[in-house]
């Protein structure tokens, strides 16, 4: 099997701890929801590469190696499989404008990752649980399908009486929710007001790399 895809099915299984991803790009990709906020984060008590090699004297990265871990990070940061980042790329490629923002667009109205945006999930991970587990309606309609891509107007909804709701809501405060996006507290509601510029998308992605990959 290529090394792309061995990687691709061990993210698609991959059950274990992720904090070695944070670790390999070498900084935070919040995969752990609050506690990436908290001093046990992975990245501020060992800021070294996973494995036996982890703290040998780094190389210099060529040209290629760079633009490969900036789309692996992207990639890990919205946890997507390799076949589904492609898919995403072909049809930003295919649009007009600018081909890295429009990328980048897919991925932030994506739907786990719009909730996450919200704060109604402490990380993607558990956003994407939270739509599986068909706990939002989008214009009324019930939606279990992470991969849902919202389009300005569209307004989501909580279901009622969502007590799980309320605990990633908590937990996640620390994010405020960008201004392509309005929530009301109270009942629960959001709407997507516009789509996103780059300034208000992930700052750690470096989208002009992955377009040159």
């Amino acid at each position: 099997m290529p090394a792309a895809e061995a990687e691709a099915s061990l993210m698609a299984n991959y059950s274990g701890p992720v904090c070695r991803f944070c670790r390999r790009e070498g900084a935070k990709l919040y995969l752990k929801g609050e506690r990436c906020y908290t001093p046990k984060c992975a990245i501020e008590r060992r800021a070294f590469a996973p494995g036996m090699h982890g703290q040998a004297r780094k190389r210099k990265t060529s040209d290629y190696g760079l633009q490969l871990r900036a789309k692996q990070k992207a990639r890990r940061i919205y946890g997507l499989l390799e076949k589904q980042f492609r898919n995403y790329f072909n049809e930003a490629t295919s649009e007009p404008g600018v081909t890295g923002l429009n990328l980048l667009r897919h991925l932030e109205l994506r739907m786990d990752n719009v909730i996450y945006r919200l704060g109604l999930g402490a990380s993607r991970k558990q956003a994407r649980q939270l739509v599986t587990h068909r706990h939002f309606e989008i214009n009324g309609r019930t939606v279990n399908i992470p991969s849902y891509e919202l389009k300005p107007g569209d307004v989501l909804k909580v279901k009622p009486a969502n007590g799980v709701i309320d605990v990633a809501l908590e937990a996640s405060k620390v994010r405020p929710v960008p201004s392509w996006l309005s929530f009301n507290g109270e009942d629960k509601t959001a709407k997507i007001l516009a789509r996103p510029d780059r300034h208000e998308m992930e700052s750690g992605v470096e989208e002009q790399l992955i377009v040159e990959f």
